[in-house]
């Protein structure tokens, strides 16, 4: 598929379930799909796409979910870990193709990965390598959607691509409602006035004051990344 990127520098957000989709019983990730996924993510940086990663950690622990019964900071310190597992391994399949990448975890780990600068993080941009935002915003009470909008700020993005196992935000939830339709363009607005959980109504705000655009489309098929990135019209446009 030919890229002609509409974006210079873009911060994609992986959804760590859809990384596992498929995976063998007992594993986190399905390596075969993470390395379709990270060949696509190559091609649009060797195309000169400067690209940073946030994954999730919901193949692994999901803090609010699994951790109800405990600590509310423990919880989502777990969860922070489980996306630094998910950087580590996306990290590893990026180095098997021949890419630069890069883990910065906001929580200082350092035999594990490197600290995260907002310097070192644009640096490592500009010299062609991926970038993979480790352990959220380093702080628990935050979803990795708003450690995705946070950096996506701090780094100067052109649009925050988020890949996730639904194909775009629908007027309800379309494994329930079966007149769910989908949305192919809303304003934080929308969200934060109507409910819609696109995204936490944390980074929701976040976004909207920061005037950051947001796309929104299935992962199931990795070359829809280059369709973002060309510009193309899938999915759910939030600005």
């Amino acid at each position: 598929m030919e890229i002609r990127p509409k974006y210079k520098r873009i911060l994609l957000k992986l959804s760590g379930e859809a990384l596992s989709r498929g995976a063998e019983k007992g594993e986190i990730l399905n390596y075969d799909f993470m390395g379709e996924v990270t060949s696509v993510v190559k091609k649009c940086v060797d195309a000169g796409v400067q690209i940073a990663i946030v994954v999730g950690g919901g193949n692994i622990w999901r803090g609010g979910r699994q951790g109800k019964n405990m600590n509310r900071s423990r919880a989502d310190h777990m969860g922070m870990l489980a996306t630094v597992i998910n950087s580590l391994a996306l990290e590893e399949s990026f180095e098997e193709i021949g890419a630069k990448a890069r883990v910065l975890s906001a929580v200082q780990m350092d035999r594990i990965c490197d600290f995260y600068t907002q310097r070192d993080a644009v640096a490592a941009l500009e010299r062609g390598e991926i970038v993979i935002f480790g352990a959220g915003t380093g702080c628990p009470y935050f979803s990795t959607d708003t450690g995705a909008v946070l950096r996506a700020a701090e780094i100067g993005a052109d649009a925050v691509l988020m890949a996730k196992n639904i194909d775009g935000v629908y007027t309800g939830d379309p494994k329930t409602d079966p007149s769910a339709v989908l949305l192919p363009e809303i304003t934080y607005s929308d969200i934060l006035q109507k409910g819609l959980r696109a995204i936490d109504w944390t980074a929701a705000s976040f976004g909207m004051e920061n005037k950051l655009e947001v796309r929104f489309f299935a992962l199931n098929d990795p070359n829809n990344i280059v369709r973002v990135v060309n510009g193309e019209k899938i999915g759910t446009i939030l600005n």
